[in-house]
């Protein structure tokens, strides 16, 4: 299996209970603050890559981040919303988490067990 990467915010509850499973089964990951290392509109393009639910499934449509942009994400090009993200981190649905071939958005333990299983 590939190395995961854990894309988290510390204060956000979902992140805090994937960490803490993640750490009671002893699985090794590399943890990435969203906001301090933010992913690269390259990750970013990787990411969706992986998504069964495409844009849909990474943008945290409660957010206050993205109320406050009233934008229309089925009207940009996938090279903007890929920018935007990168741009504005707290736009992403957390935790994120990937092996680089598969991904899970959010805290979800069955998708977490497929992921490492």
């Amino acid at each position: 299996m590939n190395r995961l990467t854990f894309y988290t915010y510390p204060s956000c509850t979902s992140c805090r209970k994937t960490k803490k499973w993640l750490k009671a089964n002893d699985i090794h990951f590399h943890e990435r603050h969203l906001f301090r290392e933010t992913p690269t509109a390259e990750e970013i393009k990787q990411l969706l890559h992986m998504t069964t639910e495409g844009v849909d499934e990474l943008i945290a449509t409660r957010s206050v981040t993205f109320k406050n942009l009233d934008i229309d994400f089925d009207n940009l090009h996938l090279s903007d919303v890929v920018e935007l993200l990168a741009k504005e981190p707290k736009l992403l649905r957390r935790p994120i988490l990937t092996d680089g071939e598969r991904v899970v958005v959010g805290h979800n333990i069955d998708a977490l067990k497929n992921l490492i299983g």
